[in-house]
């Protein structure tokens, strides 16, 4: 894949401060464990809008928040809750930003698509359909 087209597949994003210094925290340190995954999301830190935390902004995925998505390439529809690896739980829906997946979705805006690149080399890309609220537990 060219920069190029890479660049075209990938919407701007918006995170918000908070999230912007705990993820780049959390991408340090798994540099050593999870290389291809803190790559990504560096990559995803390092290109997006950084709001404060009070400013509301266009629905953006943010941390602890569950959206639903297209996967365009299945045409399956899916909602999870994006969270930090400690909280990660599938069969709740709960997905880990250091995942492929979860690295890609944060920051992207409610209609926005986004290709990304399964751990077996695959690219897929999906689309933000809806933004919920937070999760109860905090």
């Amino acid at each position: 894949m060219t920069t190029r087209s890479a660049s075209r597949a990938k919407p701007r994003i918006t995170i918000l401060a908070a999230d912007h210094e705990r993820l780049s925290t959390l991408a340090r340190a798994a540099t050593h464990t999870v290389p291809d995954v803190a790559a990504v999301l560096t990559e995803e830190l390092d290109r997006a809008r950084i709001v404060a935390d009070g400013k509301r902004a266009h629905p953006f995925v943010r941390m602890g928040h569950e959206v639903e998505f297209r996967d365009d390439t299945a045409g399956t529809v899916r909602k999870v809750t994006l969270v930090y690896p400690e909280d990660a739980d599938i069969g709740q829906g709960r997905i880990s930003v250091l995942t492929p997946i979860g690295a890609a979705l944060i920051g992207v805006g409610v209609g926005e698509s986004i290709s990304w690149e399964t751990r077996n080399g695959d690219i897929k890309r999906l689309t933000v359909l809806q933004i919920g609220s937070t999760e109860a537990a905090a």
